[in-house]
């Protein structure tokens, strides 16, 4: 569904400062695929998502998306961040990021409905608020009782909730999660995480979810990255990752980067 190929990023190029954050990355997301994404900080996981998402153009390489709807491959790689929204959902560690504080419940729900549509202007009647009402049940918060309140009154937790809620039903190709689960309290990460999993089987959605939980990484999804230095050094598919245990993990690691300290994956 998403191809990437040998895709480089290198920061101040030719400086003392030049940083490869990429090294020749070539990597094919199939549709339903739902891969984990673990790596220790500096590995390029947040410049992978950043690229892919369209917020920062590869110094080489090429994307490729295959549109299922309309039969074409389409090359994004210097499309824009704002075009390529249409169909690539991200949701950040940071629940305020995801939806609009200022703005009521009803009207964010409103905006993400018509998200790579020809506009805004169509009124919020009943009929449309009774829809709402429905997907927000799913949440099980009661914010379905909230329609006219302003987001920035919910909780961490609930607007992450919200975020993931709006993210699937504006139908993206492919969700970026990115540790979307982190900055919550462990209550409202595993609520977070099961509406997850619950909206990946019934919309068949491809995901890509980066998390620094070891557990999670292995427990959730089809498929598992390792990233390191800008490199993917490990792609595991389902039947080896359903094998595969933390202490088995870390052993793998090693014997690829001759590294002692677990901490490292952790970090």
């Amino acid at each position: 569904m998403l191809t990437l190929e040998n895709i480089s990023m290198t920061f101040n190029p030719g400086t003392a400062d030049e940083n490869r954050a990429l090294k020749n990355i070539s990597l094919k997301i199939n549709k339903g695929d739902f891969i984990t994404v673990i790596g220790s900080n500096g590995a390029g996981k947040s410049t992978l998502y950043n690229v892919i998402a369209g917020s920062l153009t590869p110094s080489a390489g090429k994307i490729l998306l295959d549109r299922e709807e309309n039969g074409k491959i389409l090359d994004v790689t210097h499309q824009a961040e704002y075009k390529r929204a249409c169909y690539i959902g991200r949701i950040f560690q940071n629940p305020l990021l995801g939806t609009a504080g200022k703005m009521s419940l009803e009207d964010n729900m409103m905006i993400c409905s018509k998200k790579g549509g020809k506009g805004l202007k169509i009124s919020l009647n009943n009929k449309m608020r009774e829809y709402f009402k429905s997907r927000l049940e799913i949440l099980g918060m009661g914010l379905e009782n909230r329609l006219h309140d302003n987001v920035d009154q919910f909780s961490g937790g609930q607007r992450q909730a919200l975020t993931l809620l709006m993210a699937v039903m504006s139908k993206p190709d492919l969700l970026l999660l990115d540790e979307h689960t982190a900055a919550l309290d462990p209550a409202n990460a595993d609520i977070v995480m099961n509406l997850t999993m619950k909206f990946a089987r019934e919309y068949n959605l491809t995901v890509m979810m980066v998390t620094h939980n070891m557990q999670h990484a292995l427990d959730f999804g089809n498929r598992l990255l390792m990233m390191d230095s800008g490199e993917i050094i490990l792609d595991i598919n389902a039947e080896e990752k359903s094998k595969l245990t933390m202490d088995s993990l870390i052993q793998k690691f090693r014997s690829i980067k001759k590294i002692t300290n677990d901490q490292m994956l952790l970090q």
